[in-house]
């Protein structure tokens, strides 16, 4: 029922939209197939669609390996371990608009961190978020610092679930700890990589607050994301109809890709890991 009602009805909502002209106000007229055509023909779709599979690519790459050694190292009994877990899992705590705006004041060519140290190593300072090669990379960056605890939180539930008898067994067998991260918690968190990933990759197509207060989308198009240009499409030009067309392209995307990763994966195939423990 409440996927019901929070997951179906408002995607068909939106596809009726997407059916419609509507500016916000009044009753939404019928328009047919006429958004569907002006997406077709919309130049900035393909970009906006490059642009957001570049960012979730980029973003599994940076965030996963991050994430999961964390959680390991996270879920073990080392000293201190506790105290700088909770310093890791501190954003978490704080809102996207907070993120966003720190990390724009503390990226200011001005009078930001790259300025001091260029200013103590006497070179130019780098305008970091204002660079098209450059920008998008630091979005990656902003994000994984975001994100990364949410990821490193559940691969540390999912370690701390592998039986120690494993580990004791593949000691017995000479096996390093490199060797058994390899051997033995690797394996028994693949369940948990493929239900981090679909949840990563799904929400990197998402992405929209960040990028809109850090970059704006600029500089010129150059972190210009698909739910960017649904914002502006829809808030700020009032073309709901359209807009709603492009929100459905996104579900439609975002839907295929969880779909891929867990046929790939075999992740509905997947017998219990500690099956006879």
């Amino acid at each position: 029922m409440l996927f019901a009602v929070f997951a179906l009805l408002p995607i068909v909502v939106v596809a009726y939209l997407s059916l419609t002209a509507w500016n916000g106000l009044g009753a939404p007229h019928w328009a047919g197939l006429a958004n569907w055509r002006a997406l077709v023909h919309d130049t900035e779709v393909p970009h906006g669609i490059r642009i957001t599979l570049l960012l979730t690519v980029v973003s599994w790459v940076v965030q996963t390996p991050l994430a999961l050694l964390l959680g390991v190292w996270s879920a073990g009994p080392q000293r201190h371990r506790a105290v700088l877990s909770a310093v890791f899992f501190l954003p978490l705590l704080l809102s996207l608009a907070a993120i966003a705006l720190s990390w724009q004041a503390l990226l200011d060519p001005n009078f930001g961190a790259p300025a001091a140290l260029a200013n103590a190593l006497h070179i130019p300072s780098p305008n970091l978020i204002g660079d098209p090669h450059r920008a998008l990379y630091v979005v990656v960056a902003v994000l994984a610092w975001q994100w990364v605890p949410f990821h490193t939180l559940i691969y540390q539930g999912a370690a701390r679930q592998i039986p120690t008898q494993l580990y004791e067994a593949a000691a017995l067998d000479g096996a390093t700890r490199v060797r058994q991260f390899v051997a033995v918690t690797l394996p028994q968190l693949r369940h948990t990589v493929v239900a981090s990933s679909v949840l990563m990759i799904v929400g990197s197509l998402t992405y929209f607050e960040t990028i809109l207060l850090l970059t704006g989308g600029g500089p010129g198009d150059a972190t210009e994301v698909l739910p960017l240009h649904m914002y502006r499409t829809g808030f700020v030009g009032f073309d709901m109809g359209y807009a709603s067309a492009l929100a459905l392209l996104l579900v439609v995307v975002g839907a295929g890709l969880s779909v891929l990763i867990v046929r790939a994966s075999g992740f509905a195939r997947m017998d219990s890991d500690r099956e006879g423990l």
